[in-house]
């Protein structure tokens, strides 16, 4: 056998989640975002938030998938605010945002990097001609509070996946309206077993240029089909490795703003709405002509979840996850049980369908959720093989003992509440630099963070 071929044998699909951060709060940041921006103004609990993603990270890990963490953001991003003009220590800095920009100060306390679905995209090594995973963060130009992400974002994966012989690191796009990217949750890949080579899906809601202009009217397209390409481009994919396809505008219109609220993929599964896709028949043609395994795509119609149901449940925002004997166990959030349409359509289509899909878990993330993010916004998934695992940097791949530290972690640094009045308190701002200087301590990263690099 040769060294390739034991690589695809021995490679899993690690589920890196994002940890919700000390500053969690609805500010009602992401236009288009029907959930975030309908709990604006409501107290938060950092603390519930950031023990119910490491729940659902614990869970999955003692079920045998492969889970890994990313640490949060350093917030609020004072010298953010100081690179706007307000001056003076840190406190009347917060407190001159406070008094006169209230929405910047919002958007430099967000946590939305717990969504680690819009952190980058990735191409594992048994898709790329050099034989290493590759790595662009997305630059997230689309909203000032996620702009402010990119650069930690890219430290932090250089930082974990360090290896050069083994991982290869790209620079962020142009933050230009042309260049528009958000990550993995406009991307899947789609293949047999996870270590074999697989086709990317590429899901774009406009074109910077040319096009015929069809686009959604009521709120805005986050990826651009440029983008997509050029990050194709820096992977060195080939035509014959990728697809690309239109979100539907009128899903996007809906609050379907990423394509990971409407479709999700694993393996050769596709779960997706009648409504995913801009040309849905095209997507498919495309996607059978390109793939080595038969596509199974499961296709939910307009008539069983209306695009609203779809929204408000996150059920294409969950996790698509494989089991050893072939079947797949499906994520999903809470908020699916209390759709009915929803939940009648997991148990009658999908259970009940000719499909790998055999089981559904529901999983409590309502933090996450009134900010709008469900389980599959919580992930960014790699696939790695047992080499490739075996060089990653820190201490980042969940067992037992990193639970507990973790668990502790939160328990010993966050708020139970936090109103968007609180962000200006300076003392918060001191408690969130403690517990980032710890976790990386936990996490073995050493400095990734700006304040640890002064």
């Amino acid at each position: 056998m040769s060294g390739a071929d034991q690589a695809s044998l021995d490679a899993c699909e690690v589920n890196f989640d994002g940890l919700v951060g000390p500053t969690h709060n609805y500010s009602g940041l992401a236009h288009g975002n029907v959930a975030s921006m309908s709990h604006g103004g409501l107290v938060s609990s950092p603390k519930e938030a950031a023990l119910q993603g490491l729940a659902k990270m614990k869970s999955l890990k003692d079920a045998g998938y492969a889970q890994g963490v990313l640490p949060p953001q350093q917030r609020p991003d004072i010298g953010a605010l100081r690179a706007l003009g307000f001056g003076g220590d840190n406190a009347s800095v917060l407190a001159q945002a406070a008094e006169q920009a209230p929405q910047l100060l919002r958007a430099v306390c967000s946590a939305s990097s717990m969504w680690t679905a819009n952190a980058g995209t990735v191409t594992p090594s048994v898709d790329a001609a050099d034989g290493r995973a590759h790595f662009t963060p997305a630059n997230l130009q689309s909203s000032f509070h996620r702009f402010l992400e990119p650069e930690t974002t890219g430290r932090v994966l250089a930082a974990i996946f360090a290896d050069p012989a083994h991982f290869a690191h790209h620079p962020v796009l142009p933050a230009t309206p042309a260049f528009s990217d958000e990550g993995a949750a406009n991307h899947t890949r789609l293949c047999g077993e996870h270590g074999e080579p697989g086709v990317h899906l590429f899901v774009y809601g406009r074109q910077a240029f040319g096009g015929d202009g069809i686009e959604p009217q009521r709120f805005p397209a986050r990826q651009t089909l440029e983008a997509s390409q050029a990050i194709a481009r820096q992977h060195g994919l080939n035509d014959a490795q990728v697809v690309y396809a239109q979100q539907h505008p009128d899903a996007i219109d809906a609050g379907v703003f990423h394509n990971d609220v409407i479709a999700v993929g694993n393996g050769p599964v596709l779960l997706y709405h009648e409504l995913a896709f801009r040309d849905e028949q095209a997507t498919l043609d495309a996607l059978r002509d390109k793939m080595a395994t038969p596509l199974i795509p499961v296709r939910v119609p307009l008539a069983a979840v209306s695009l609203e149901d779809a929204v408000a449940s996150y059920l294409f925002n969950s996790q698509l996850l494989t089991n050893p004997d072939g079947s797949m166990t499906l994520v999903v959030p809470g908020e699916c049980q209390e759709r009915e349409a929803v939940w009648r359509c997991l148990q009658d289509h999908l259970l009940a369908g000719n499909n790998p899909i055999a089981e559904v878990v529901v999983k409590d993330v309502k933090q996450s959720m009134r900010n709008g993010g469900g389980p599959a916004c919580l992930r960014l998934r790699v696939v790695l093989s047992r080499v490739e695992r075996e060089a990653l940097g820190g201490r980042v791949l969940l067992d037992d003992a990193l639970y507990a530290d973790l668990v502790a972690w939160v328990e010993c640094h966050y708020r139970d509440s936090l109103s968007p009045e609180d962000l200006s308190d300076p003392r918060l701002a001191e408690e969130t630099l403690a517990a980032l200087d710890d976790l990386t301590r936990i996490l073995e990263l050493g400095p990734v963070y700006p304040f640890q690099m002064a």
